[in-house]
């Protein structure tokens, strides 16, 4: 009983050290010590042992007792190695039906290729598993990628420096690579959002391409200048810019023609009439598969009535009145119009009740037009209404001059006829994105989303589909589901106690 008690003594030396140096990779003084004191007790029991009986070797409990021993050592050492191999090696393996946690070869293909370093930077107070677990992923598949969780809460300056302004509950991610910053996604956790490898892999493949997108403002009409004024969009063009666009100033009475490098062209509250050749200019941009973004002020001759005029789109010069605002704890007054309602597109999409706020505004009508695409995303409540004589001392609803709502206050327009699909935004509103207005609710959503669209950046570079599981639910019947019940925790147990006691029985 004695030397079982010291052969064990020895076997738990001889483990600590071989776990101590598996675990810590390394061999130092402590684990071979460990060993050494584990193979002396050994050593020193076997030869007390054999000198109190010679035919000790000859036992076969002594043979039972060295091959235990010896299998014993073999089996640490293999677990220690195989330990060992795994935490150095990042090894996976993907036994589900359809792959579904691993990327797609698209992804892995642009991980590995990355020529420069590439970060991405995570903004939320409360990660998930499932970012963290994708974003391991991406890593897997490439040295030059990394990542780093952020709470902005925490590292205020450095949230500062990406400009990040979410709310608690709303994860901001970003990409970083050499000098280049770029939003990919902002992320509402409290609607059960969570970053997709198709926004990640398509965010990689459009910061690869080296070029940001070019947002020209047409000057020269009366519109705001692009740097800080009254009634201006330095809010606007600094979101822009945080989000990797290029953004310049447009005088096409200088500069004579449109740049070769414009992805859109942007007229926001032109005061007075644009010249005919510049109009032609823009039509031109248009029909070589230009895109147009057009932000109105009410009762205001800008000079586009052809181009609206090719696209559909006619202007009315009265102004949208809005009661609802006087019914809510929100109080504008009637010129801002509460928008609640949204059309079927991408601009919009996943908006559901959100708010936004229009002030002055004018109604747009759409006018049936081949190869024209015309989806109004932007639409007034049914408390609203077109006024034609604001010069009373009291706005009422006047059903012969009036227009009733709803009203379209936003179209997206598509055009097909040209060899290059063209696209425009047009806006009856010069106001909503203007500093102080660009953060109200969705009202600076609603500007980005259509830049992004007018330039393509919301399009998928890569066609990634999602993985789905397979559903391989068995739907059972309440008889079904009792009889299983049964069998699992009565019927089986039952006849193992049987089994069992008749073998003792029989054993006894």
């Amino acid at each position: 009983m004695i030397n079982n008690a010291i052969y064990l003594l020895a076997l738990i030396f001889a483990i600590a050290g071989i776990t101590l140096g598996f675990i810590t990779s390394s061999w130092l003084i402590l684990p071979i010590i460990l060993i050494a004191i584990g193979v002396v007790i050994t050593i020193i029991n076997l030869i007390v042992a054999s000198k109190k009986k010679q035919t000790f070797w000859q036992k076969r409990s002594t043979e039972a007792g060295i091959n235990a021993l010896i299998s014993t050592v073999a089996i640490l050492i293999i677990v220690g190695l195989i330990n060992s191999i795994v935490a150095n090696k990042n090894l996976r393996f993907d036994i589900t039906e359809n792959q579904l946690f691993t990327l797609a070869p698209q992804s892995q293909e642009i991980i590995q290729n990355l020529e420069h370093p590439l970060k991405v930077w995570v903004f939320d107070s409360n990660i998930d598993l499932a970012t963290i677990t994708l974003l391991e992923n991406y890593r897997n598949y490439g040295n030059n990628f990394q990542f780093e969780v952020v709470d902005p809460e925490i590292e205020i300056g450095l949230a500062k420096q990406f400009g990040v302004q979410s709310p608690r509950g709303v994860a901001e991610v970003y990409l970083e690579s050499q000098d280049q910053k770029k939003l990919v996604a902002t992320i509402n956790k409290n609607q059960g959002q969570t970053l997709s490898e198709v926004q990640l892999t398509n965010a990689i493949a459009k910061l690869k391409r080296g070029r940001n997108p070019y947002i020209y403002f047409l000057q020269g009409h009366g519109e705001p200048e692009l740097d800080q004024v009254e009634g201006g969009f330095t809010q606007a063009i600094t979101e822009l810019e945080a989000r990797g666009y290029s953004v310049a100033p447009l005088n096409l009475a200088t500069s004579k023609k449109i740049p070769d490098n414009a992805d859109l062209i942007a007229i926001a509250k032109p005061l007075r009439k644009l010249l005919p050749q510049e109009v032609t200019a823009l039509q031109n941009y248009l029909n070589d598969g230009g895109t147009l973004l057009l932000m109105l002020l009410p009762n205001n001759d800008s000079g586009l009535t052809p181009i609206l005029d090719s696209y559909g789109i006619k202007l009315d010069n009265r102004l949208i009145i809005d009661v609802s605002n006087q019914e809510s704890i929100i109080n504008f007054g009637y010129g801002v119009s509460l928008i609640t309602n949204y059309g079927d597109h991408p601009i919009t999409k996943n908006f559901g009740n959100g708010l936004a706020f229009f002030p002055e505004s004018r109604p747009l009508k759409i006018i049936e037009q081949e190869n024209i695409e015309a989806v109004p995303f932007i639409i007034s409540s049914e408390n609203t209404w077109a006024e034609s004589n604001l010069a009373t001392e009291e706005i009422t609803f006047n059903s012969q001059e009036d227009l009733p709502g709803p009203l379209n206050i936003a179209i997206a327009l598509t055009s097909k006829s040209s060899e290059s699909d063209s696209k425009m935004v047009i806006f009856g509103s010069g106001t909503f994105a203007t500093d102080g207005w660009f953060q109200q609710q969705l009202n600076g959503d609603i500007f980005l989303n259509s830049v992004a669209w007018l330039t393509g950046e919301e399009e998928q570079i890569l066609s990634i589909r999602p993985r789905e599981q397979t559903n391989r639910r068995i739907n059972l019947s309440p008889l079904q589901a009792g009889f299983i019940s049964w069998m699992a925790m009565r019927i089986m147990p039952l006849l193992s106690f049987i089994i069992a006691g008749i073998i003792w029985w029989q054993r006894r």
